[in-house]
């Protein structure tokens, strides 16, 4: 089965020292498009208290000179992120009054280089040679004919002239140099699943994700990811520059990102082949609904914000329908503190440091696999003849991520 889905590929820029100039201006002018209309967006606010729509906007905006600086439909982007910005502010304001709106993009008296998209007038494709010519606005040519002409480089398994099509390519600032993301359409073959299995999951912020196979429960706990968090949010804190990041400060912040995506990536590559090695057809995944609206207080907040449970179903999701793995996403309302030997939702029964006791058929285990194990009679409501004791659910396994292989590797069985 062939199945049609969107990738983006990163390349790097190979003649960066011709180009990073004319992307530095483009970059800057995105930004200042960006703060125009931010500023427009306030004043109509303050009039009318309203701000204007996303076609109200653009249509100001292509009568100001900096609209010419890009390309009409790089400009056009520029107003479409600040619109969602604003719809993202409008939706969180909801639960949180004080919450601030949309800023600008200056650091001092220096504007950021912003993300430019180019669109399919905006940009001509050479993957042959590796090649692609960029638009300028009419602002910034010299000649009606003036383009960055970038030649890139991308990941050695990558080969662009063998994709669909190219839908947009978008140049980034990564804190000491621009690199390009090619957004794609893509055909990639599918396996039919032909495992019968289930499993769940449970996911969570120590234990990134717990999942309940037929056979055994397996723990995939975070301290890699925390123990990065802390270093590098640290050391990009230590060098916040007086007029915005530093060069350090933003090296941390990319490298943060680059190890977390690795992570994420390396997390469900593990936890997907697992399922097709023991079999398993179907994935129920916990998805905490109306999440985002519950009070957790300072500190359970800070922690919420950063967890990655979406990145971590969409992650799941597709590789999963590569690979012939079925990912369901299903509410994991009471799962946390229903039994799932008896069915007794005592609250009280989920006891401190993960443990869970049932008052009313006695089964001692670790609380997560037993969210685990919830999700996964959601799509299995009645197991038979698989070890649900208390050894099995109190003593699960544990697969630990190495930072310097960069793989999980399993460990003997844990006590949690």
């Amino acid at each position: 089965m062939v199945i049609k889905v969107t990738r983006t590929y990163v390349g790097s820029i190979q003649n960066h020292r011709q180009v990073c100039d004319g992307l530095d201006s483009l970059g800057d002018s995105a930004s200042k498009i960006w703060n125009v209309a931010r500023w427009t967006a306030d004043r109509i606010r303050t009039a009318t208290g309203e701000i204007p729509d996303e076609g109200a906007l653009k249509a100001y905006m292509k009568n100001r000179s900096c609209w010419k600086d890009l390309n009409a439909q790089s400009s056009q982007k520029v107003i479409e992120e600040l619109s969602d910005a604003f719809q993202s502010w409008f939706d969180l304001r909801q639960r949180d009054p004080e919450a601030n709106p949309p800023g600008y993009r200056k650091y001092g008296d220096n504007r950021p280089r912003s993300t430019v998209t180019f669109k399919a007038d905006g940009f001509k494709h050479d993957p042959e040679n590796n090649r692609v010519r960029l638009s300028k606005g009419s602002n910034l040519k010299e000649n009606w004919s003036d383009f960055l002409l970038c030649e890139y480089q991308t990941r050695p398994n990558v080969d662009l002239s063998e994709v669909n099509s190219v839908q947009n390519v978008r140049a980034v600032w990564k804190g000491d140099e621009w690199e390009l993301h090619f957004v794609c359409k893509v055909e990639l073959e599918t396996n039919d699943s032909e495992g019968d299995g289930v499993a769940g999951i449970d996911l969570g912020i120590k234990n990134i994700a717990t999942v309940a196979f037929p056979d055994e429960y397996v723990l995939y706990p975070g301290n890699s990811l925390k123990q990065d968090k802390h270093y590098f949010t640290r050391a990009e804190y230590d060098t916040e520059g007086e007029n915005g990041p530093s060069e350090k400060s933003m090296w941390a912040r990319r490298k943060l990102a680059d190890r977390e995506a690795h992570f994420y990536h390396v997390l469900t590559d593990t936890i997907i082949t697992e399922c097709v090695e023991r079999g398993i057809g179907t994935l129920a995944v916990s998805w905490p609904e109306n999440l985002r609206e519950s009070d957790w207080g300072k500190t359970g907040s800070k922690k919420l914000h950063t967890w990655a449970f979406d990145r971590i179903y969409q992650y799941l999701e597709y590789k999963g329908e590569i690979r012939g793995v079925e990912v369901l996403k299903k509410n994991e309302w009471d799962t946390s503190k229903t039994c799932s030997a008896c069915g007794d939702n005592t609250k009280a029964n989920r006891k401190h440091r993960g443990l869970y006791v049932c008052s009313s058929c006695g089964l001692v285990g670790n609380a997560d696999c037993n969210g685990a194990e919830n999700m996964r009679q959601k799509i299995t409501p009645s197991p038979h003849g698989e070890d649900r004791s208390n050894g099995c659910v109190a003593q699960p396994s544990a697969y630990l991520f190495d930072s310097e292989s960069g793989v999980f590797a399993p460990r003997e069985q844990v006590v949690s």
